[in-house]
């Protein structure tokens, strides 16, 4: 029995999506003076592109059975292109990187907040409305 239609799972894929971005993040941040550090980032399209790639049909031993497709999350991490590069040969524009970890910040909060949420409502329904 799925009690909200698949939506804490989407939430939870979210939530590690969000997560390996922040560590991306704070790794360019990190290495900001690093010589020869290339930035990486987490493409959310290249993501998308590989979930899609990933999906696979389970084998059905009868025709009553009902067909179902098993998801794999595994998003990744890939170097930056096209980027100018200091005379170290590093990669990282700091003002660019606080910039996407103040937005994945309130990505991640937000879907927090939804997860909050949904969790909250099956805590009433548990508790008969109380």
């Amino acid at each position: 029995m799925n009690l909200f239609g698949g939506t804490i799972s989407s939430l939870e894929k979210g939530l590690s999506y969000a997560t390996l971005n922040h560590k991306t993040i704070a790794n360019n941040i990190a290495n900001v003076d690093t010589p020869n550090y290339k930035a990486k980032s987490v493409s959310f399209k290249d993501t998308l592109a590989n979930e899609q790639r990933q999906l696979f049909s389970a084998y059905r031993t009868d025709n009553r059975h009902f067909d179902f497709t098993i998801q794999q999350f595994t998003p990744g991490v890939h170097s930056v292109n096209g980027l100018r590069y200091r005379n170290s040969g590093n990669a990282v524009d700091m003002d660019a990187e606080q910039t996407k970890l103040a937005q994945n910040q309130i990505y991640y909060n937000a879907l927090v907040d939804r997860v909050s949420g949904k969790l909250n409502t099956l805590n009433t329904v548990i508790k008969g409305g109380r």
